[in-house]
């Protein structure tokens, strides 16, 4: 009951916060809330944990280093809060992302075959299975609802309407819906970053942590290649996708060495844009 009431009271704040942006509009929007979670973001999320997943991320970085990161995160967090509420923008117009690599993706196009596309949760995350199915890719998303549920049907109502219609809930029943949608010649895209707790132990910067292993297992069960995608904000509200080389499942023997293999192509993500990374989970809890 206590939980349900703060759920309430958060989601009165977000909506509140929402209706200001669309009041002022992307840009104006964009920049205040950028603003605004650089210096509120602290009291939602523990500064402890982020500097100890900074220190994982290196032991020699620097404290001027580390705040830099930090306040290019919250900035980065702030903005993508908000672009919720312009999802409709970025969907119908195409100024705002620009490709690279984009050969790997007509090739994917091209050959008809279903792929798992992996990524994590650098700038805004979501434009990347919404550019994936404008390109008409047959597409279905793994996602984590909110624990808020006065928020979540509002994200799950966006979701499918502006990034990607077919949203599957993580979990075992989410599990035998991504296969039917492969059996269907669909791709899977999900995000491998997050702390799962039916996870394996695999080193992330030479750390262990409880990594997910369903893009393995979907990928050697039914001889798909795996397709890492990254993105990176280069403006407050423009983006760089890049589509990397496919990992061929068919090189590797064991569900094990694939994930490492995965969580080694998510450091490169990680060393090349620390700044609009999501370092407030805790993502090395065992």
């Amino acid at each position: 009951m206590i939980k349900n009431f703060k759920y309430f009271f958060e989601a009165i704040i977000v909506y509140f916060f929402f209706l200001i942006g669309k009041l002022l509009g992307l840009n104006a929007s964009s920049k205040l809330f950028s603003f605004v979670f650089k210096k509120i973001g602290f009291l939602f999320k523990s500064n402890k944990i982020i500097n100890e997943n900074l220190n994982r991320f290196s032991k020699n970085i620097s404290k001027n280093e580390k705040r830099k990161i930090i306040n290019d995160m919250w900035s980065n967090y702030g903005i993508t809060f908000i672009e919720y509420i312009f999802l409709n923008i970025f969907r119908d117009e195409k100024k705002y992302v620009k490709f690279e690599n984009e050969t790997i993706i007509k090739k994917v196009i091209k050959n008809k075959m279903p792929v798992i596309f992996i990524s994590g949760h650098f700038a805004n995350f979501e434009i990347m299975s919404m550019e994936l199915t404008k390109m008409n890719i047959k597409l279905a998303t793994i996602y984590r609802p909110l624990n808020n549920i006065f928020l979540n049907f509002f994200m799950e109502f966006l979701r499918k309407k502006y990034i990607c219609k077919n949203q599957i809930k993580k979990g075992r029943a989410g599990v035998k819906n991504a296969v039917k949608f492969i059996n269907n010649n669909y791709s899977i895209a999900l995000m491998i970053d997050q702390r799962v707790s039916e996870g394996e132990i695999v080193n992330l910067f030479n750390q262990p942590a409880l990594t997910t292993t369903l893009p393995s297992q979907l990928s050697l069960k039914y001889k798909l290649n795996i397709v890492p995608i990254s993105i990176k904000r280069f403006k407050t509200n423009y983006f760089k996708i890049k589509f990397h080389k496919p990992i061929q499942s068919s090189l590797y023997k064991s569900k094990s060495k694939l994930t490492k293999r995965l969580n080694l192509e998510l450091e490169k993500m990680i060393v090349k844009n620390p700044n609009q990374w999501i370092w407030t989970h805790n993502r090395w809890k065992l």
